[in-house]
């Protein structure tokens, strides 16, 4: 059995006219559901819906007062459609912005689109780095923040396994805002200690030998350290 791609829905979801909502008769928005169970904990069937979002519609200016006074709940409802069918139903909302972050959008659609072309981009480089091994290039897409975050951190794995002690300064002396990316950096430098038999001294941060007992920058004894 063949199981749809989320990517594949959408497609197929994109493809369909946009229904208009039975209450204010505008046109809905496809609406990307949140990718966690809801109800009775079956999920809502589809990964993306039609979903009016037009503050005016009646449906969803009388649902405050109604589920106020029926329930004593600020809340109201949208009206909600599965794509491809004549099946309208109703999605509560608990403030006048509630799913409004999952409307997908030609603007939204194009960052996407975007972000997905600079990671194919930034890999194909990466292959070429690894080949050329040009650890220079690496460094820079590691410390880069307009680098996609996968791309940031596979470049960051491969300097773990083919950079020298040089690369471990610039990485140690840079903030990284992801936790995810600040780890694989950490280990990247560990990699690099052990393949070149080096360490930091505790007390000046240098670079010396893994053997050595005194710093040659300080001149600290560092044996046992």
């Amino acid at each position: 059995m063949n199981i749809e791609t989320r990517e594949e829905a959408l497609e197929r979801v994109l493809a369909l006219e946009k229904p208009k909502c039975p209450h204010c008769n505008q046109e809905m928005q496809i609406w990307e559901v949140p990718q966690i169970t809801c109800g009775d904990g079956l999920g809502w069937g589809e990964p993306f819906l039609f979903i009016c979002f037009n503050d005016e519609c009646p449906l969803f200016k009388g649902g405050w007062d109604e589920l106020m006074e029926q329930v004593g709940q600020v809340s109201s409802y949208r009206c909600m459609n599965y794509p491809g069918t004549d099946n309208f139903e109703l999605l509560p909302v608990f403030s006048h912005m509630g799913g409004e972050g999952q409307i997908i959008t030609d603007e939204s659609m194009a960052q996407q689109a975007a972000q997905e072309q600079a990671i194919k981009s930034g890999f194909s480089i990466l292959a070429d780095c690894y080949v050329n091994h040009d650890l220079v290039q690496l460094l820079k897409m590691t410390l880069d923040p307009s680098e996609p975050g996968r791309v940031r951190l596979k470049a960051a794995e491969m300097l773990g396994d083919l950079a020298d002690t040089e690369a471990i300064d610039p990485l140690r002396n840079t903030k990284f805002g992801m936790a995810k990316l600040q780890d694989a950096v950490n280990e990247a430098i560990k990699k690099i200690h052990a393949r070149c038999f080096t360490r930091e001294c505790p007390f000046c941060a240098e670079i010396i030998k893994k053997q050595a007992k005194i710093c040659k920058h300080c001149n600290k004894e560092v044996a046992g350290q």
